[in-house]
């Protein structure tokens, strides 16, 4: 792997961080392919299982930082593959409701726990106040992001404001 160093400190940072994110991704996308995933899928499935809640197409966009149109065609893959199901609107019921179907349900585990092992093995060269401090520092950058893409932080209503949204592992 190629260490580029730039004059602009934020350059490199940049670079890096980015590296970092696609070697992590494409491990996951590799290793999930082995049962039937892609990242995506696997995020939405775990979504499906852990979210409190009413799950919708909309929040599934917010909280994977991707366009509605993007959740819309990857539910609709999805629902065609059998491993979600949408409920849509009807009187009394002012949303389309995003649920996991048994397939979905049976690969959601499978899936999860390739997560947890590239997501283990990958931060296991690092030492647990060093993933701290590393969170510490990539919030604000994510939170000033959000802020350019003009993603206010809807909190649903199951959630507590201004708490972190806790998932099984």
């Amino acid at each position: 792997m190629y260490d580029l160093q730039f004059n602009d400190t934020s350059m490199t940072t940049w670079t890096i961080l980015r590296q970092t994110w696609i070697a992590i991704n494409k491990v996951a996308e590799v290793k999930l392919a082995k049962v039937g995933l892609t990242p995506e899928n696997a995020a939405v499935l775990w979504l499906c299982r852990d979210y409190q809640g009413t799950l919708t197409p909309a929040e599934i966009a917010r909280l994977l930082f991707r366009e509605n149109q993007t959740i819309a065609g990857l539910l609709n893959r999805m629902e065609k593959d059998g491993f979600v199901k949408r409920v849509p609107k009807r009187k009394g019921h002012p949303f389309t409701e995003v649920k996991l179907t048994p397939k979905g349900e049976k690969a959601c585990d499978p899936g999860i726990e390739v997560y947890k092992k590239v997501i283990t093995g990958a931060m296991s060269k690092m030492s647990e106040e060093e993933q701290k401090r590393l969170q510490e520092s990539l919030r604000p950058l994510r939170d000033k992001m959000a802020e350019e893409l003009h993603m206010e932080e809807a909190r649903p209503p199951a959630y507590a404001q201004n708490k972190p949204i806790t998932l099984k592992w």
